[in-house]
Protein backbone atom coordinates (compact mmCIF):
# COMPACT_ATOMS: atom_id res chain seq x y z
CA UNK A 1 0.00 0.00 0.00
CA UNK A 2 2.92 2.50 1.12
CA UNK A 3 4.74 1.68 -2.27
CA UNK A 4 1.67 2.36 -4.75
CA UNK A 5 0.83 5.88 -2.12
CA UNK A 6 4.92 6.50 -3.56
CA UNK A 7 4.21 5.61 -7.04
CA UNK A 8 1.26 8.21 -7.35
CA UNK A 9 2.81 11.31 -5.58
CA UNK A 10 5.88 10.35 -8.05
CA UNK A 11 3.83 10.39 -11.27
CA UNK A 12 1.76 13.31 -9.81
CA UNK A 13 5.20 15.66 -9.71
CA UNK A 14 6.26 14.03 -12.52
CA UNK A 15 2.65 15.38 -14.33
CA UNK A 16 3.04 18.81 -13.08
CA UNK A 17 6.74 19.29 -13.83
CA UNK A 18 5.59 18.39 -17.10
CA UNK A 19 2.37 20.33 -17.64
CA UNK A 20 4.88 23.34 -15.82
CA UNK A 21 7.57 22.82 -18.79
CA UNK A 22 4.64 22.68 -21.82
CA UNK A 23 3.57 25.64 -20.44
CA UNK A 24 7.11 27.66 -20.31
CA UNK A 25 8.06 26.54 -23.69
CA UNK A 26 4.65 27.67 -25.55
CA UNK A 27 4.80 30.77 -23.96
CA UNK A 28 7.30 33.47 -25.04
CA UNK A 29 8.06 36.80 -24.94
CA UNK A 30 9.42 38.89 -27.87
CA UNK A 31 12.88 38.58 -26.99
CA UNK A 32 12.95 34.86 -26.11
CA UNK A 33 10.58 33.98 -29.49
CA UNK A 34 13.42 35.86 -31.46
CA UNK A 35 15.75 33.73 -29.97
CA UNK A 36 13.90 30.51 -30.14
CA UNK A 37 13.30 31.40 -34.12
CA UNK A 38 16.82 31.90 -35.01
CA UNK A 39 17.85 28.74 -33.07
CA UNK A 40 15.43 26.61 -34.92
CA UNK A 41 16.28 28.07 -38.20
CA UNK A 42 19.82 26.97 -37.67
CA UNK A 43 18.93 23.80 -36.30
CA UNK A 44 16.72 23.09 -39.44
CA UNK A 45 19.46 24.29 -41.41
CA UNK A 46 23.32 23.95 -40.00
CA UNK A 47 24.63 24.69 -43.10
CA UNK A 48 22.85 27.08 -45.11
CA UNK A 49 23.89 28.36 -48.59
CA UNK A 50 25.20 31.28 -49.31
CA UNK A 51 22.13 33.72 -51.01
CA UNK A 52 19.21 31.47 -50.58
CA UNK A 53 15.87 31.97 -48.92
CA UNK A 54 14.89 29.36 -46.68
CA UNK A 55 11.18 28.94 -45.52
CA UNK A 56 11.44 28.18 -42.21
CA UNK A 57 8.39 25.39 -40.91
CA UNK A 58 7.83 26.64 -37.34
CA UNK A 59 6.32 23.99 -34.34
CA UNK A 60 2.89 23.40 -34.16
CA UNK A 61 2.40 25.21 -30.75
CA UNK A 62 3.33 28.60 -33.51
CA UNK A 63 1.15 27.85 -36.23
CA UNK A 64 0.26 30.82 -37.90
CA UNK A 65 4.00 32.58 -38.06
CA UNK A 66 5.75 32.35 -41.27
CA UNK A 67 9.49 32.56 -40.85
CA UNK A 68 11.99 32.72 -43.84
CA UNK A 69 15.78 32.70 -43.44
CA UNK A 70 18.70 34.03 -45.48
CA UNK A 71 22.41 33.98 -45.34
CA UNK A 72 24.20 37.12 -46.91
CA UNK A 73 28.21 37.97 -47.69
CA UNK A 74 28.33 41.40 -46.25
CA UNK A 75 30.31 42.58 -49.52
CA UNK A 76 27.24 41.42 -51.43
CA UNK A 77 24.67 42.99 -49.15
CA UNK A 78 26.78 46.57 -49.40
CA UNK A 79 26.53 46.32 -53.51
CA UNK A 80 23.08 45.02 -54.11
CA UNK A 81 20.85 45.20 -50.69
CA UNK A 82 18.74 42.32 -50.11
CA UNK A 83 15.02 42.21 -51.65
CA UNK A 84 13.82 38.49 -50.48
CA UNK A 85 10.69 39.06 -48.20
CA UNK A 86 8.70 42.28 -47.31
CA UNK A 87 11.25 44.36 -46.79
CA UNK A 88 13.75 45.82 -49.15
CA UNK A 89 16.90 46.66 -47.88
CA UNK A 90 19.05 49.23 -49.95
CA UNK A 91 22.46 48.83 -50.97
CA UNK A 92 25.18 50.89 -48.90
CA UNK A 93 24.43 49.05 -45.82
CA UNK A 94 26.98 47.69 -43.27
CA UNK A 95 26.57 45.61 -40.00
CA UNK A 96 27.77 47.00 -36.74
CA UNK A 97 29.99 45.45 -35.46
CA UNK A 98 31.68 44.26 -38.58
CA UNK A 99 31.13 40.79 -39.60
CA UNK A 100 32.04 38.89 -42.84
CA UNK A 101 28.21 37.29 -42.99
CA UNK A 102 24.70 38.37 -41.88
CA UNK A 103 22.10 36.15 -41.15
CA UNK A 104 18.86 38.10 -42.04
CA UNK A 105 15.62 36.41 -39.81
CA UNK A 106 12.53 37.40 -41.33
CA UNK A 107 9.59 36.56 -39.31
CA UNK A 108 5.37 37.49 -40.06
CA UNK A 109 3.52 36.85 -36.61
CA UNK A 110 0.11 36.25 -38.62
CA UNK A 111 -2.69 35.66 -36.03
CA UNK A 112 -0.01 36.12 -32.80
CA UNK A 113 0.45 39.56 -33.25
CA UNK A 114 -2.11 40.49 -30.88
CA UNK A 115 -0.62 38.17 -28.43
CA UNK A 116 3.20 39.71 -29.04
CA UNK A 117 2.00 43.19 -29.52
CA UNK A 118 -1.16 44.10 -27.48
CA UNK A 119 -1.38 48.06 -28.29
CA UNK A 120 -4.97 48.95 -25.88
CA UNK A 121 -7.12 50.88 -27.97
CA UNK A 122 -6.31 49.76 -31.28
CA UNK A 123 -6.80 46.83 -33.36
CA UNK A 124 -4.26 45.45 -35.96
CA UNK A 125 -5.04 45.42 -39.82
CA UNK A 126 -2.12 44.02 -40.75
CA UNK A 127 0.23 41.41 -38.86
CA UNK A 128 3.32 42.39 -37.58
CA UNK A 129 6.15 41.64 -39.73
CA UNK A 130 9.79 42.04 -38.73
CA UNK A 131 13.18 41.25 -39.84
CA UNK A 132 16.89 40.67 -37.15
CA UNK A 133 20.08 40.74 -38.14
CA UNK A 134 22.80 38.27 -36.59
CA UNK A 135 26.56 37.53 -36.66
CA UNK A 136 27.03 33.78 -38.52
CA UNK A 137 30.36 33.64 -37.01
CA UNK A 138 28.65 33.97 -33.71
CA UNK A 139 27.52 31.34 -31.20
CA UNK A 140 25.73 33.12 -29.03
CA UNK A 141 22.54 34.08 -29.80
CA UNK A 142 22.73 37.43 -27.23
CA UNK A 143 26.16 38.25 -28.68
CA UNK A 144 25.61 37.20 -32.34
CA UNK A 145 22.80 39.62 -32.48
CA UNK A 146 23.97 42.71 -34.83
CA UNK A 147 22.58 46.09 -36.27
CA UNK A 148 22.41 47.43 -40.20
CA UNK A 149 23.34 50.93 -40.55
CA UNK A 150 22.82 52.78 -43.71
CA UNK A 151 25.14 55.01 -45.12
CA UNK A 152 22.68 56.36 -47.38
CA UNK A 153 19.84 58.42 -47.76
CA UNK A 154 18.05 55.38 -48.92
CA UNK A 155 15.10 54.00 -46.76
CA UNK A 156 14.29 50.37 -45.94
CA UNK A 157 10.81 49.75 -47.61
CA UNK A 158 8.19 48.03 -45.86
CA UNK A 159 5.29 46.31 -48.28
CA UNK A 160 2.86 45.32 -45.38
CA UNK A 161 0.78 42.33 -46.99
CA UNK A 162 -3.02 41.87 -46.73
CA UNK A 163 -4.25 44.99 -46.09
CA UNK A 164 -8.05 45.20 -46.02
CA UNK A 165 -8.31 48.48 -44.22
CA UNK A 166 -6.81 52.19 -43.66
CA UNK A 167 -5.17 52.70 -40.79
CA UNK A 168 -2.02 53.97 -38.99
CA UNK A 169 1.57 52.23 -39.52
CA UNK A 170 4.67 52.66 -37.52
CA UNK A 171 7.89 51.47 -36.86
CA UNK A 172 9.19 50.27 -33.56
CA UNK A 173 12.12 48.89 -31.68
CA UNK A 174 12.45 47.72 -28.41
CA UNK A 175 12.84 50.31 -25.65
CA UNK A 176 16.04 51.30 -24.47
CA UNK A 177 16.16 53.58 -21.15
CA UNK A 178 18.22 56.92 -21.66
CA UNK A 179 20.81 56.08 -19.57
CA UNK A 180 21.61 52.91 -20.79
CA UNK A 181 22.24 54.91 -23.55
CA UNK A 182 24.28 57.19 -22.07
CA UNK A 183 26.21 54.70 -20.69
CA UNK A 184 26.97 52.89 -23.65
CA UNK A 185 28.14 56.18 -25.04
CA UNK A 186 30.42 56.92 -22.20
CA UNK A 187 31.82 53.56 -22.23
CA UNK A 188 32.92 54.42 -26.10
CA UNK A 189 34.08 58.06 -24.85
CA UNK A 190 36.55 56.20 -22.13
CA UNK A 191 37.62 53.00 -24.59
CA UNK A 192 37.97 55.95 -27.34
CA UNK A 193 39.97 58.83 -26.17
CA UNK A 194 42.91 56.69 -24.28
CA UNK A 195 43.10 54.46 -27.84
CA UNK A 196 43.50 57.49 -29.77
CA UNK A 197 45.88 59.16 -27.27
CA UNK A 198 48.16 55.87 -27.67
CA UNK A 199 47.92 55.73 -31.43
CA UNK A 200 48.92 59.02 -31.60
CA UNK A 201 51.85 58.51 -29.26
CA UNK A 202 52.89 55.27 -31.71
CA UNK A 203 52.55 57.43 -35.02
CA UNK A 204 54.58 59.91 -33.20
CA UNK A 205 57.03 57.57 -31.94
CA UNK A 206 57.27 55.79 -35.34
CA UNK A 207 57.64 58.93 -36.98
CA UNK A 208 60.83 60.27 -35.37
CA UNK A 209 62.27 56.53 -35.69
CA UNK A 210 61.65 56.93 -39.24
CA UNK A 211 63.18 60.39 -39.73
CA UNK A 212 66.54 59.40 -37.90
CA UNK A 213 66.83 56.36 -39.55
CA UNK A 214 66.68 58.33 -42.61
CA UNK A 215 68.99 60.80 -41.62
CA UNK A 216 71.29 57.96 -40.34
CA UNK A 217 71.14 56.74 -43.41
CA UNK A 218 72.08 59.42 -46.29
CA UNK A 219 75.10 60.51 -43.92
CA UNK A 220 76.44 57.10 -43.95
CA UNK A 221 75.97 57.10 -47.52
CA UNK A 222 77.98 60.55 -47.54
CA UNK A 223 80.75 58.79 -45.77
CA UNK A 224 81.13 55.74 -48.21
CA UNK A 225 81.38 58.52 -50.89
CA UNK A 226 83.79 60.53 -49.17
CA UNK A 227 85.89 57.33 -48.40
CA UNK A 228 86.08 56.02 -52.85
CA UNK A 229 87.09 59.90 -53.93
CA UNK A 230 90.33 61.31 -53.11
CA UNK A 231 90.59 64.12 -50.67
CA UNK A 232 92.02 67.71 -52.11
CA UNK A 233 94.04 70.20 -50.72
CA UNK A 234 93.35 73.83 -50.27
CA UNK A 235 95.77 77.34 -50.90
CA UNK A 236 94.88 80.41 -50.65
CA UNK A 237 95.11 82.50 -53.97
CA UNK A 238 94.99 86.27 -52.74
CA UNK A 239 91.89 86.48 -50.15
CA UNK A 240 90.69 83.72 -52.18
CA UNK A 241 91.09 79.71 -50.58
CA UNK A 242 90.93 77.50 -53.80
CA UNK A 243 91.24 73.55 -53.73
CA UNK A 244 94.92 72.31 -54.85
CA UNK A 245 95.59 68.56 -55.96
CA UNK A 246 98.15 67.15 -52.92
CA UNK A 247 100.08 65.65 -56.09
CA UNK A 248 100.58 65.20 -60.08
CA UNK A 249 100.72 61.30 -61.25
CA UNK A 250 102.34 62.66 -64.78
CA UNK A 251 105.47 64.84 -64.37
CA UNK A 252 105.02 66.85 -67.21
CA UNK A 253 107.93 66.53 -70.49
CA UNK A 254 108.63 69.20 -72.79
CA UNK A 255 108.79 68.48 -76.44
CA UNK A 256 112.11 70.32 -76.99
CA UNK A 257 113.78 68.80 -74.42
CA UNK A 258 114.26 65.53 -76.53
CA UNK A 259 117.03 64.92 -77.66
CA UNK A 260 117.43 62.02 -80.14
Amino acid sequence: MGSKRNWLIVSVVFYSLLWLHVQASENYTQDSLNSFLYDYAFKKMPRPLTGRLYKVSVPANLSGMEVSFIRLRTHSLWRKGANFSSFEIPPRILPWPFTRRVDILYRNLGNWSTYYYNVPNYTFITPVIGFLAYDSSKISIRNGLIELNTTEDNPIVIQFPNVPLEGHFSVVVPYQPETEKKKRVFRWWVVGIPAGVVGLVLLLVLGVVAYKFFKWKSIREMERQSEKSEGLGTIWVGSSKMPSASGIRTQPVLETSYVP
